[in-house]
C-alpha cells in the first residue's frame, strides 16, 4: 500500500527543527528548516482525490537518475526549479523506504545550505 499523505506529513514534521508553514495558500503545506523549504505538499480539498504528492529538493544528478528509474512516480518539480526539485508521487511503485530516503536527502541538502550561524542556532 502506498504511503499516505498523512504519513508523508508526519515524517516531514518529525525532522529536527522542521516548521510547517502555508506561505502560498491554505492548500499548500511547506516544510522549512530555518528559512529554507525542504518539502511542499498539496493538502487542499482536492488533494484527497489524487495520489499523494510531495515536492522535494534533490541533487541535480540524482534527480535525473530518479526520474529515469521511476518515470511515472518521480517528475520534474511542479511549479519549482526543475533542475533541483522533484515531485514524488506515492502510488506504490517506489518502495516506501526510498521515498523516506528522498525526504531525508532533501532535508539534508537544506540543512547543509544553512549558514554555520543558522545551524548553530538550531543545534544542527
Amino acid at each position: 500500500m502506498p504511503i499516505t499523505s498523512r504519513e508523508l506529513w508526519d515524517y516531514c514534521a518529525n525532522k529536527p527543527h522542521a516548521i510547517e508553514t502555508y506561505p502560498f495558500d491554505r492548500g499548500t503545506l511547506v516544510f522549512r528548516v530555518g528559512d529554507k523549504m525542504f518539502a511542499l505538499m498539496d493538502v487542499g480539498d482536492k488533494a484527497s482525490e489524487t495520489e499523494p504528492r510531495i515536492n522535494l529538493k534533490c541533487d541535480p544528478t540524482l534527480a535525473v537518475i530518479l526520474r529515469q528509474t521511476y518515470p511515472k512516480s518521480v517528475l520534474p518539480g511542479y511549479h519549482m526549479n526543475k533542475t533541483h526539485w522533484n515531485t514524488v508521487v506515492s502510488n506504490g511503485i517506489i518502495p516506501d523506504a526510498e521515498i523516506y530516503d528522498m525526504i531525508d536527502h532533501s532535508y539534508d541538502l537544506i540543512v547543509k545550505s544553512l549558514t554555520k550561524k543558522q545551524r548553530a542556532e538550531l543545534g544542527l
